[in-house]
């Protein structure tokens, strides 16, 4: 019998070579961010963009055919590219080797103009023509943020079948987005025997982007190969754990204006022709009211290979909340998170396992009592919508039985 371990991966990120990227978004920095988060795999994203490519050839170690690793921080990468096809719906693909990168990009440059310039290439054909080529170079595909109110498969499409036809059967994962989890999933029929990935398509190494999703692999070995038997289901392989926003946190969760955000029920913004009585923007539909819509159950049907999903959110977020900031990267949140990444190894074991008492030593107890908090559900969650994320508050009942806040002394004004 083999000897199981887990693995935390995110699976879909950017290179400084997509459009919105941060210029820190390279290997070096991604890796070692990666290590911080407590990833043990990252994807590399953006792989068809030639100099990305360059870089992925000459700073990282392949260990095993389709397995990279980073020579200094030890972080794996495996080969990653997002497409956005014909419709404006974007599909993840997984490569299996770097000559499968080169033969399959060969033959997408032929219907795209972008793939030199930008890392997440259009490609002028159909999600059933893409997942045809994907599979003819053993590459695995499934549909990017499947639920965002742009450039997804349930923006354009009603089901699977409608954005995929005769090769839908082919596709084995689908990405839940930021906006969405897996009980709003699991109302849909059609993804029942569908492998659901959680991934944070990070625009920004640092820790409140890269690996603000995840999922935990049981593996018998950290490989390309082995990920790609997870994702199947097969020989015992699986992911043991979906990890991700709570999907009110994420910026397109409930049905608001793109100006000014103001939050609409489905039926207002259908009265209002989908147009802001504010200020006159145009509402986009939340990813909330479109899984109603399309929702065959009440209730979610989690079918029997189903993992948990654990909601998160990142942990300068957190702090900063104790802490009484409002910017999660101000310099007392980004010194306590340093402290604490230090103490217990790194952002995951913090946020997640550390025991309470151990980060009121470390942290203080307010800072302590705000992540113990969190774990339990306790934390409020203003939804986001519109293009704004949301965010949490301490309720006025927690409040009360938090410590107080430190005197402020002479000393903190210099």
């Amino acid at each position: 019998m083999p000897e199981f371990q887990t693995y935390p991966a995110d699976l879909h990120i950017h290179s400084k070579y997509s459009g919105a990227t941060s210029t820190r978004m390279v290997l070096d920095t991604i890796a070692q961010q990666a290590k911080l988060k407590g990833l043990a795999f990252v994807g590399t994203g953006d792989v068809f963009h030639p100099r990305w490519f360059e870089n992925i050839k000459t700073e990282l170690e392949e260990i095993e055919e389709g397995t990279f690793e980073h020579p200094r921080y030890h972080t794996k990468f495996i080969l990653t590219v997002e497409v956005e096809d014909r419709h404006r719906v974007h599909h993840l693909i997984l490569l299996p080797c770097l000559s499968a990168v080169e033969s399959m990009r060969e033959e997408l440059a032929k219907r795209s103009n972008d793939i030199d310039a930008d890392g997440r290439a259009r490609v002028e054909l159909d999600a059933p023509a893409i997942v045809d080529i994907a599979l003819a170079h053993d590459c695995l595909v499934g549909p990017s943020h499947a639920f965002t109110p742009w450039t997804s498969m349930y923006k354009e499409f009603d089901s699977m079948r409608a954005c995929y036809g005769d090769r839908v059967n082919d596709v084995k994962f689908l990405e839940l987005g930021l906006s969405a989890d897996t009980s709003m999933a699991d109302q849909i029929e059609e993804l029942g025997d569908v492998t659901f990935l959680a991934n944070s398509d990070a625009h920004s190494p640092w820790p409140d982007k890269l690996g603000r999703e995840f999922n935990r692999f049981e593996l018998v070995a950290p490989t390309y190969a082995e990920i790609i038997k997870a994702i199947k289901r097969e020989n015992g392989r699986h992911i043991v754990l979906n990890v991700g926003f709570d999907p009110r946190l994420g910026k397109y969760h409930m049905t608001a204006c793109s100006r000014c955000y103001k939050q609409f029920t489905f039926e207002q913004a259908k009265a209002s022709r989908w147009r802001c009585d504010k200020c006159g923007g145009w509402v986009k539909k939340g990813v909330w009211d479109r899984v109603n819509e399309l929702a065959d159950y009440p209730e979610p049907r989690h079918p029997p290979h189903r993992p948990n999903y654990l909601r998160i959110a990142p942990l300068a977020e957190v702090i900063a909340l104790a802490l009484g900031e409002k910017n999660a990267h101000a310099p007392g949140v980004q010194s306590m998170w340093e402290k604490l990444v230090a103490r217990f190894g790194n952002e995951i074991e913090v946020l997640i396992d550390v025991h309470p008492e151990e980060l009121a030593n470390a942290a203080g107890a307010k800072v302590a009592a705000v992540i113990k908090a969190f774990r339990a559900g306790e934390l409020k969650v203003v939804p986001g919508g519109g293009g704004r994320y949301g965010h949490l508050e301490i309720s006025l009942e927690l409040a009360t039985t938090l410590p107080p806040k430190a005197q402020r002394t002479l000393a903190d004004f210099g």
